[in-house]
């Protein structure tokens, strides 16, 4: 099923009126994952986090944005660990090892860059 904004195919753009609430509802004990957007550049993926929802410490090989949309969570990144909410936002470079916990429901945005990787 297409996205809304993506019917057309050849639309120079995509438009989301409300990211949040393609995530659904988020069902206990689970980590739910849409992708909304992905191209040459970049690769867009939505993620739901139930309450105490985890994702354990892993790196990528690539740099990587994470915004969140709403709820309340943590994140580490490297050795340093912040409370986020929404409007948080974080950029992380290549390799840096991170991790992600929901205190609350928690809706995220990560924007992965394609790019060749940072040496």
């Amino acid at each position: 099923m297409p996205l809304p904004g993506h019917d057309a195919p050849a639309a120079p753009y995509t438009f989301l009126p409300d990211l949040a609430a393609l995530v659904g509802e988020i069902q206990p004990d689970s980590i739910v994952s849409r992708q909304v957007h992905a191209d040459d550049v970049v690769k867009i993926t939505l993620f739901g986090f139930a309450t105490g929802q985890e994702l354990s410490e892993h790196t990528a090989s690539k740099p990587a944005i994470l915004q969140v949309l709403a709820g309340e969570g943590t994140f580490g990144l490297g050795d340093e660990r912040f409370d986020v909410g929404p409007g948080s936002f974080a950029h992380m470079a290549p390799h840096l090892p991170h991790t992600v916990t929901a205190r609350t429901p928690l809706v995220l945005l990560l924007t992965m860059f394609k790019g060749a990787p940072a040496a």
